[in-house]
């Protein structure tokens, strides 16, 4: 799978903000967001490069929002240090906390077509 169709997924809803992101170079995307893929796949944990992605993301999200860690926590019915460790782009989330991040910032990352 493309790194880039992924991002594009986990961008948030500001028109400006998916459209820069969707046209720039995959390696450019991994810059912007100080990501190391390379490392991350060498060490067979590409999961975490899925992770500092969701952290990006959410970090841009909270910033627009005026938002503490604090307030995304009580949102999310968890600790500020959870809220930090997610934030790094190390935690392995699950599909529980990837719905309290979309319900507390107002963003969509799972984006599969489950039909209800």
């Amino acid at each position: 799978m493309c790194h880039l169709d992924y991002l594009y997924y986990l961008c948030l809803q500001s028109k400006t903000k998916v459209f820069f992101i969707y046209t720039m170079a995959e390696e450019q995307i991994d810059t912007v967001l100080g990501l190391d893929v390379e490392a991350v796949e060498n060490k067979g944990e590409k999961w975490m490069y899925y992770s500092q992605t969701i952290a990006a993301t959410m970090s841009n999200r909270i910033e627009e929002l005026g938002m503490t860690q604090r307030a995304l926590a009580e949102r999310m019915n968890c600790t500020q240090q959870y809220v930090s460790k997610v934030l790094k782009g190390r935690e392995n989330l699950s599909l529980e906390t990837l719905c309290k991040i979309e319900n507390a910032l107002g963003i969509k990352i799972l984006q599969v077509g489950i039909n209800k």
